[in-house]
């Protein structure tokens, strides 16, 4: 017998819809930002963590018409948490989970693969999924047990069972942190030697939807945060995708360290080359 589902489907869609609208609202200003003449921004914790005024403006937008919708719904949002400076919490409640601009840095340099993700965890799993790029005039969007889209149209992974048949996506930006610089170099030399392709967009949420379309076959990735993956873990699985951690085991979206595939068999494939690149020692590296 399957589990019982944490918020019956009338429910759920009411969140989806009120959401989505949100969205689409807030379109128009990343929009206005991405093809203004210059983006300002400021830097947060270190020189490749940048933030604009258009991610406040559509954050605060995004918080004030989802808490005034939902007043008993909480809030996990990258600016919010970065402001007043707590650890982001999941409860059993209804919580959004808010990226205003993924792929920051892509936007300042009017780079088009940036978007709007907002995730819906209710009972602390992710039920709802909105990814949005209005740069593109791409929405991917999903809520549990209704299948993923992209502007309206069903879309699915592909049947790669293969590492050697397989675009891998990598964060590849993630290597100018001296903390995990290493361990992404290995890896990266060992998936790329292995893969038909590799390729790096800077941004999580579209990445994980991109899988889910079948542009990629897998994505791994480590080290970001809980909005950086939300909306893209429902919109993956809802077209059949896999999500684990990286060390295998049950995928968390409050330690977003993973791995996700089109298929299983490709999942393990990912896996395996990880273990084997976690392996060589700086000297046999080099």
């Amino acid at each position: 017998m399957s589990p019982a589902p944490v918020v019956s489907d009338e429910q759920l869609k009411i969140y989806y819809d009120v959401a989505l609208s949100l969205v689409i609202k807030c379109g128009h200003v990343m929009r206005e930002g991405f093809n203004a003449k210059a983006t300002n921004f400021e830097v947060k914790s270190a020189f490749y963590d940048l933030v604009t005024v258009y991610d406040k403006q559509i954050e605060d937008l995004l918080i004030k018409g989802l808490q005034d919708a939902f007043p008993e719904s909480k809030i996990i949002g990258e600016e919010e948490s970065a402001a007043s400076k707590r650890l982001a919490e999941l409860t059993d409640d209804s919580t959004w989970i808010i990226d205003p601009i993924d792929g920051t840095t892509n936007f300042i340099n009017k780079i088009p693969h940036c978007c709007i993700s907002v995730g819906l965890a209710i009972k602390k799993q992710l039920v709802a999924g909105i990814v949005y790029n209005p740069i593109l005039n791409e929405m991917f969007s999903a809520w549990k047990g209704h299948g993923a889209y992209l502007n309206g149209e069903r879309i699915h992974v592909s049947k790669v069972n293969s590492i050697n048949n397989a675009v891998v996506a990598l964060e590849v930006s993630l290597i100018h942190a001296p903390r995990v610089r290493d361990k992404n170099v290995k890896r990266l030399a060992k998936l790329a030697s292995n893969a038909t392709g590799t390729r790096g967009i800077g941004c999580a949420a579209l990445t994980l939807c991109y899988v889910a379309c079948g542009r990629f076959q897998t994505f791994h990735v480590e080290d970001l945060q809980p909005w950086d993956i939300a909306g893209g873990a429902v919109i993956l699985t809802e077209a059949g995708g896999v999500i684990k951690h990286t060390k295998g085991g049950n995928f968390d979206i409050m330690k977003p360290d993973l791995i996700c595939a089109c298929t299983e068999e490709l999942l393990k494939d990912v896996q395996q080359l990880i273990a084997e690149a976690d392996q060589i020692t700086e000297f046999e590296f080099k």
